[in-house]
């Protein structure tokens, strides 16, 4: 019995282990890390009496510079080393919870090192894209800790191949149910099948908008155009019941679309301003030692 207790809770340390993730890695061990680097700098600016202002020329300055320079280049690598996935204490689990907080801490340190004197120069700039990044890397992380539930209940038990797959399968249904409509009927049915679930560019697949649905506009059509007779059998009806599915089933892949764009987009964001983060830098640097 004791035996088996042991495998159970055994087993049930693995399983919370398999689920942690990166931000609560190790119970929050680099969130403790960079409150205590964050509070360490904090303590020292508190009581460090710099003349005539604190700033960043003062030997405080240097050494909080120097500690977010290292810190951001050291964070700047977890692009290169995403690329390889190794167990241990710099698994690449422990590295990006160290990225995401060490990260953060950087909002501290930065600061401290500015003496909050701020002006229409390269050393400001470097640290609005500093907060730029860190914002755009916060947006991430939000988005990575709620999208993913909301696009597994909207795809459901399907995969995005079925639901495409579903989506041709209406479109054939159309086609045929077509046949029997005047030239005006067929040119209507024509939209929905020529409408691109894709199109719309960046902007509709990010808010889901797309104002030149063929498929919405040929539903309507439909309904708003087409005289009936009652009693009397109608290939308009089989038509309108279609084209109602094709617009579920489109607005289901559309809403997955905007979903996945949603995780992916900030990183175009992220990256790139990364990139002019280090560039500014360098030039924050060597006019400061330049000037010296």
């Amino acid at each position: 019995m004791a035996t088996k207790s042991m495998r159970q809770a055994t087993t049930g340390r693995e399983r919370a282990s398999e689920h942690e993730g990166f931000l609560r890695y190790q119970s929050y061990k680099w969130l403790k890390i960079a409150l205590a680097i964050s509070a360490v700098a904090l303590l020292i600016y508190a009581f460090n009496d710099v003349q005539p202002k604190p700033n960043g020329g003062s030997i405080y300055g240097y050494i909080t510079g120097t500690v977010g320079v290292g810190l951001i280049l050291w964070l700047a690598w977890l692009g290169v080393r995403k690329r390889a996935i190794t167990p241990g204490r710099w698994s690449l689990k422990s590295w990006t919870s160290a990225h995401v907080y060490l990260g953060l801490s950087l909002i501290v340190i930065a600061s401290l090192h500015t003496g909050f004197d701020f002006g229409w120069n390269v050393h400001t700039l470097a640290y609005v894209l500093m907060m730029l990044v860190i914002a755009s890397g916060a947006f991430g992380i939000a988005s990575y800790a709620m999208l993913p539930q909301e696009l597994s209940a909207n795809r459901g038990e399907t995969t995005q191949i079925q639901m495409l797959d579903n989506l041709r399968m209406i479109d054939r249904q159309l086609n045929e149910a077509a046949q029997p409509l005047d030239a005006e009927g067929a040119a209507i049915v024509r939209m929905a099948l020529e409408d691109d679930p894709f199109g719309g560019g960046l902007i509709a697949r990010l808010t889901g908008r797309y104002a030149k649905c063929g498929t919405r506009t040929a539903l309507d059509a439909v309904r708003a155009d087409h005289v009936r007779e009652e009693g009397v059998a109608d290939p308009y009806d089989h038509v309108e019941v279609l084209l109602e599915r094709k617009k579920s089933s489109l607005s289901r892949i559309r809403k997955h679309l905007r979903l996945k764009a949603l995780l992916e987009v900030w990183l175009y964001i992220h990256v790139p301003l990364t990139f002019a983060l280090i560039a500014a830098l360098l030039v924050h640097i060597v006019s400061v030692f330049y000037y010296w």
